[in-house]
Parts: structure tokens; C-alpha cells; sequence
């Protein structure tokens, strides 16, 4: 509810507004969250209450900014398979199903998982893990040039 005798309408006309001396109020006047003099005299508030203050730290490396590996693990092959198979993307060579993973935008065969049917995979980069594996159910790695990997 309004009041009509509130501090400010109550002390209009007087100088200091009840505040004593003329410049014991300036500082707090409508300056609000500026963050002024971070740099200077608020320097030690800095330190002690916002370390991170002045944004990045650290180093980065310009190599991993610029690679990006695209991963898939040898238990997800299965399930890719069916995939490109109802959508008729799926090749056969040698009476064994063919993924070229390349073309699909992988760049990196990993191990986990468990792998079912033999398989003809086409990748650039895999762990020996998965090469183990692969071949343990009947199948090959193959190189870009269509070379297969012995492990």
C-alpha cells in the first residue's frame, strides 16, 4: 500500500535527505552492478572473489581443434548393417557383408561390444581390439586401398 509520508516525499526540500553531510550519499546513487575499477582499485576483490574474472585461461592446441574423430564401436556394426539393409545400401563381397564406413563418415573402428556375422569393414583407423574381434567372427579389415589388415 502507498504511503503518502515516505522517507523521500517527506524530506523534499532539504539538502542532504537525512543523510548528514552533503556528500555521504554519492557514491550509492544510480550506479547499480557497474563493475568499475575491476582493474584498479577493486583489484583484491578481483583476486579473492572472481578468479575467472578476466575470461580464458590455459592453452589449446591448434591440432585437436582442427581433427575430429567420428568413432564407432564394433557392437554398433550389427545394428548399422540392418539399417543399410532395409534400405537396400548394403553390399556383399565374398558371401560376407561389406561396410564401408569411410563413406558413411566414420574415421575410427573401435573395440566395444560384440560382433556376430562376418564382416568386411573399410575404415582408415581401428584399435587391435576390434581387429580381433572382427576377425574372430570370420571377418576382415580392409584398408583404404582394399588391403586387408592382418593383426
Amino acid at each position: 500500500m502507498p504511503r503518502k509520508l515516505r522517507k523521500s516525499r517527506k524530506l523534499r526540500g532539504s539538502r542532504t535527505c537525512g543523510y548528514g553531510r552533503v556528500g555521504q550519499h554519492r557514491k550509492t546513487s544510480q550506479k547499480g552492478e557497474r563493475k568499475a575499477g575491476r582493474h584498479k582499485h577493486l583489484w583484491t576483490y578481483v583476486l579473492r572473489y572472481e578468479p575467472d574474472y578476466w575470461g580464458k585461461k590455459g592453452f589449446r592446441s591448434v591440432q585437436s581443434l582442427q581433427r575430429k574423430t567420428n568413432v564407432i564401436n564394433v557392437g554398433e556394426l550389427g545394428m548399422l548393417a540392418e539399417k543399410l539393409e532395409e534400405q537396400n545400401q548394403l553390399e556383399q563381397k565374398e558371401g560376407k557383408t561389406l561396410l564401408d564406413l569411410k563413406k558413411l563418415g566414420y574415421t575410427k573402428l573401435l573395440g566395444t561390444g560384440k560382433v556376430t556375422k562376418p564382416m568386411l569393414v573399410k575404415i582408415s583407423a581401428h584399435s587391435s581390439s576390434a581387429a580381433k574381434k572382427i576377425e574372430g567372427a570370420g571377418g576382415q579389415i580392409l584398408t583404404e586401398s582394399g588391403e586387408a589388415v592382418k593383426s
